[in-house]
């Protein structure tokens, strides 16, 4: 799979890419269903491909010269690729919903796998109930595909397109109908000054609350660690805004979002991924501002859960 993932990355033609992604597919397709079985009827949210694409490639010079021999490719003109893929600061580059738009037939791949897992699934036997208005029985798929580091409205509006059109193709196929929806992360300070513009377009809201952070404050979230503990020990800080959100400023920025969204769509669904998701205080904040969910990483769940409880009882 990774050197599907390598050569794709690689590709110096579209039709290179495609090749490469058509060998991908079927791998992404049996995850998603073996995903959708699993979660037997619960939603599940799905983020399309979001590092930068350096990510997937050598660092050493031991693999470089593996792959080299496994794509038959100079060494030299490996090197020159991979070369050709760096960034100054790749975190802030060519990742996320830019990939989409660079990259149409990666996104385009990345659906077709949800969406035919879907169909796929729900022709199964009858685990729960149908997932598609055509399906008397199977399980009830319920994907949730997040476009990443959107910054405004057109850029979600053009990868949206590109997603419904490709899921209506694939439905055709099938034969069936799948109810999906679509949203994205808010985790570029633009995003969050134009939540009302997106969510117009946009089925829900994830607050991608590690980005915000650090794109809020000027802070890396790998690096600051050398001097934060100073900063929350002379009292700058209250805490870690790594650990604990930063209410003052980028729970300032989602108080806005959440208006601005709830005031075009009343409906959205809003949430919240990341490690703040798991930290009781940010909870309690995500509680007080009507947020539906909060997601974090599986060791942090039984706290997350213990945190909503409590924030709900607080509020009467």
């Amino acid at each position: 799979r990774l050197l599907a993932v390598r050569r794709m990355i690689l590709a110096e033609t579209i039709a290179e890419r495609v090749d490469a992604l058509e060998e991908i597919l079927p791998m992404q397709r049996d995850d998603f269903a073996g995903i959708f079985r699993a979660m037997s009827g619960l939603p599940v949210t799905i983020r399309l491909l979001d590092p930068p694409l350096h990510e997937f490639l050598p660092h050493g010079d031991d693999e470089a010269k593996q792959l080299a021999l496994d794509l038959r490719m100079p060494l030299d003109e490996l090197r020159r690729k991979v070369d050709d893929l760096r960034e100054v600061n790749p975190m802030l580059g060519h990742r996320g919903c830019r990939l989409g738009i660079t990259y149409p037939e990666i996104y385009r791949v990345q659906t077709r796998a949800i969406i035919e897992a879907a169909c796929e699934t729900a022709s199964e036997g009858a685990i729960i109930e149908a997932a598609c208005e055509t399906a008397s029985e199977g399980v009830r798929a319920r994907p949730e595909i997040m476009v990443p580091l959107v910054g405004g409205v057109r850029e979600f509006q053009t990868l949206r397109e590109l997603i419904d059109t490709t899921a209506r193709s694939v439905m055709k196929e099938c034969g069936r109908r799948v109810r999906y929806t679509v949203g994205t992360m808010i985790e570029v300070p633009r995003a969050a000054l134009n939540a009302g513009r997106i969510a117009s377009v946009a089925d829900f809201f994830s607050f991608g609350t590690n980005d915000l952070t650090q794109m809020t404050m000027a802070l890396s979230r790998d690096d600051s660690g050398r001097f934060l503990p100073e900063y929350v020990e002379k009292g700058i800080l209250s805490d870690d805004p790594f650990v604990t959100l930063d209410v003052e400023g980028v729970g300032e920025l989602i108080r806005i979002a959440v208006a601005a969204a709830r005031k075009t769509r009343p409906d959205l669904k809003i949430g919240i991924c990341g490690e703040h998701g798991g930290d009781p205080r940010s909870v309690r904040f995500c509680d007080a501002e009507g947020f539906d969910y909060v997601s974090c990483s599986p060791f942090r769940v039984p706290i997350a859960r213990l945190a909503s409880a409590q924030a709900v009882l607080e509020a009467g």
